[in-house]
């Protein structure tokens, strides 16, 4: 796996970023996570009844530390909401709980 692989892979995350309200990359998919961590985001954002875009970053290896440098965060689920990177699956669960999240996702 090149840097140039990697530096790719990092202009196809901003573009799925820029064209979709709500961007997790995941393990998984929506219909089937396959970690905790993800399921857990997923079920809190079908809870708040929003509908997202998903990548699974373990069909592609380069995506999966490809999204980790692009966030300068080291673990997945990374959600994104307008652009912007919102946090990994306890920042999520915390904004949640709080009632945040629901406010950044409307």
């Amino acid at each position: 796996m090149t840097q140039e692989l990697i530096n790719q892979k990092k202009e196809d995350i901003q573009k799925d970023i820029d064209s979709h309200k709500i961007m997790l990359y995941m393990k998984g998919n929506k219909d089937m996570p396959m970690c905790g961590f993800s399921n857990q985001v997923v079920h809190i954002l079908n809870q708040v009844g929003v509908e997202f875009e998903a990548k699974n970053v373990l069909e592609d290896e380069v995506l999966r530390q490809a999204i980790k440098e692009f966030s300068d965060w080291p673990t997945i689920p990374q959600l994104y909401v307008n652009g912007e990177f919102i946090g990994g699956c306890n920042i999520i669960t915390e904004l949640y709980q709080s009632g945040d999240l629901a406010d950044q996702l409307k």
